[in-house]
């Protein structure tokens, strides 16, 4: 359970972050609903991130029956989640749709981003040993 703590922590923070720096430039340059789309996306990307990891203990040992209902349930009630920052930038005009979308991916975004850098550190790290 700390080792998905810690991983939480890390990509969430940097996520927030990276949302933050990105929005307050959008803002400078008079875009604010795009930057504003950003930050409210990224919010319910780190959400949707957290709820996952705080489920997975609940399916450890479980029948597979309920394994099978707390997952579907999880999932049922992420999307739900995911929907609002939808919905809100669709029906108001101070969030920029596009935007939002893409903070909703920030999480994975940093992933993949974070992977990649690994891999591209760690092919160099061998070439030159």
């Amino acid at each position: 359970m700390e080792q998905i703590r810690q991983t939480q922590k890390k990509y969430c923070s940097l996520a927030i972050t990276l949302a933050i720096f990105a929005g307050v430039s959008f803002f400078l340059f008079g875009l604010k609903p795009i930057g504003k789309g950003l930050i409210l996306g990224t919010i319910f990307s780190i959400l949707n991130f957290i709820l996952m990891g705080e489920s997975l203990p609940m399916k450890i040992g479980q029948p597979k029956k309920k394994t099978f209902a707390i997952s579907f349930g999880s999932i049922f009630f992420r999307y739900g989640l995911m929907a609002i920052p939808v919905i809100a930038a669709i029906k108001l005009e101070q969030f920029n749709i596009a935007s939002t979308v893409f903070g909703l991916f920030m999480i994975q975004f940093v992933i993949l981003t974070d992977e990649i850098i690994r891999l591209i550190y760690n092919s160099t790290q061998k070439k030159t040993a």
